[in-house]
């Protein structure tokens, strides 16, 4: 066996450490009433209506014009799109055709403190109608509650010359990118619909060095300047973004794809059916158990059981990072308690892992090998029973988001209730096996190899093998 350097544990360990510490904590600054979060932490998850309940609401068209089925089909798509899009994976979606209604049910946001219903919808911008202008003619300005100006109400050529609405685009997220002096910064990348990339190529090209400005409603939301010529189909609007300006409006047009402005006719909130307590008891068990394994590891593999508990925290860690969306402009996911039940369940094949390699190191210990051969026979005779094992769950797990994740024909069958409690178990499950190839296998694997060029540690007795 190739022996591994000796600092490689120490690295190893200290990073998974780190990303445990931020998965859990986060890193966030106060600056008076402004709160600036460059890593989110557990506090971050949006939870499910299960534990923490949410809002119901009923949306009709606010037209005076005949809405078809097609139509409500067509805003029933964009809302689940926005839906989707936020990683609200928890709601139900509901189109009473006869009555033009859409029913939606979503968990709160995990940053709500006053739980108002009407508030709560403005985070769907279901109402909202998002356009593309030419120019940015406002006809007043007003100060904002964050401080900054809002520019309502198009006048003059912005006012009659559309060129995009919200169903011309495809979709929207925030992105980063280099800006050439080594420092990134934040954009959002839009993309079109075939017909909508033909009508901004043509407005592009006849407005490159002037504005074409997004409005929702009558409030101007961006006005970028065209650079140049833009004939792709997809195109990146630049400015003074941060993480949350950025995804706030990436989240905005994402929302204004809609065949005609919707008004809410009814709301309410919606009691949670489990309750955080039910949350916080599985917590502490939760912590209680991962106490008891470790012991266990510890006393029954000895160091590898050690390196093992540390690569069971990182692959919490990456469970936790995979839900809260860990950097400030990834949406969290939606959290059920089906999804926490995911994450154990996949912690518990973590722990499976570790016990087979450690075993298979045991095994050949006392069969008489070497240190370092015994180590690396034990990681090689141990792959492919972990491999097997994990590589059947994660292809269930994705069976069962594709076939109960959103827009599935069995949410048809089952009902919207089921959509978001299955989806989340199988999103933890595959995250948590991708956590445990990750740490399970690789972390735990170069640690062991980096502890075992240690003199003092390379007694064979320290490896549950027989003493010297």
């Amino acid at each position: 066996m190739k022996r591994t350097a000796k600092p490689v544990f120490f690295i190893v360990a200290l990073l998974i450490l780190f990303l445990t510490y931020t998965s859990i904590w986060g890193i966030s600054v106060q600056h008076g009433d402004n709160r600036i979060t460059y890593l989110k932490g557990a506090g971050d998850i949006r939870w499910g209506i299960d534990i923490r309940g949410g809002v119901e609401a009923t949306f009709s068209p606010d037209t005076t014009e005949e809405v078809t089925r097609q139509d409500m089909e067509a805003a029933r798509s964009t809302i689940e799109t926005r839906m989707v899009s936020n990683h609200i994976t928890d709601y139900e979606l509901n189109v009473d055709y006869d009555n033009q209604r859409i029913i939606v049910r979503f968990p709160w946001r995990s940053d709500e403190t006053d739980f108002n219903p009407e508030e709560a919808i403005n985070e769907l911008a279901a109402t909202a109608l998002l356009t593309f202008r030419e120019g940015d003619e406002h006809a007043s300005e007003e100060m904002g509650e964050d401080g900054s100006i809002v520019y309502r109400t198009p006048t003059g050529t912005t006012e009659s010359t559309i060129i995009l609405q919200g169903s011309d685009i495809e979709s929207a997220e925030p992105a980063m990118y280099d800006d050439g002096t080594g420092r990134m910064s934040y954009v959002v990348n839009v993309t079109m619909s075939d017909e909508g990339a033909q009508k901004f190529a043509e407005a592009t090209e006849r407005l490159t060095g002037q504005v074409i400005s997004i409005w929702m409603d009558d409030v101007m939301i961006s006005n970028p300047v065209v650079n140049e010529a833009i004939t792709g189909g997809e195109c990146s609007i630049t400015g003074n973004f941060d993480a949350q300006s950025a995804s706030k409006l990436a989240n905005q047009i994402n929302a204004g794809a809609l065949p005609f402005k919707l008004k809410t006719t009814n709301f309410s909130t919606i009691s949670p059916s489990m309750g955080e307590s039910s949350l916080n008891a599985m917590m502490i068990a939760g912590v209680i158990a991962f106490a008891i394994v470790a012991v266990f590891m510890i006393v029954m593999f000895r160091l590898p059981g050690f390196v093992a508990v540390i690569s069971l925290l990182g692959q919490v860690a990456v469970s936790f990072i995979a839900i809260s969306g860990y950097l400030p402009f990834i949406n969290s996911f939606t959290m059920t308690l089906p999804g926490i039940a995911g994450i154990i369940l996949s912690i518990g094949m973590g722990v499976d892992a570790n016990i087979i390699t450690a075993t298979r190191i045991k095994e050949e210990l006392w069969a008489g090998k070497s240190l370092d051969s015994a180590i690396s026979r034990g990681d090689e005779n141990s792959f492919w029973a972990i491999f097997d094992g994990n590589i059947t769950t994660i292809i269930v797990a994705l069976i069962l988001m594709g076939v109960f994740g959103p827009s599935n024909i069995l949410s048809m069958l089952f009902g919207n209730s089921t959509t978001g409690s299955i989806y989340s178990f199988g999103y933890t499950l595959l995250v948590g096996n991708f956590g445990n190839f990750i740490m399970g296998v690789g972390a735990s694997r170069l640690m062991t190899k980096s502890l075992a060029s240690f003199k003092p540690l390379r007694k064979k007795w320290l490896y549950g093998g027989p003493a010297e």
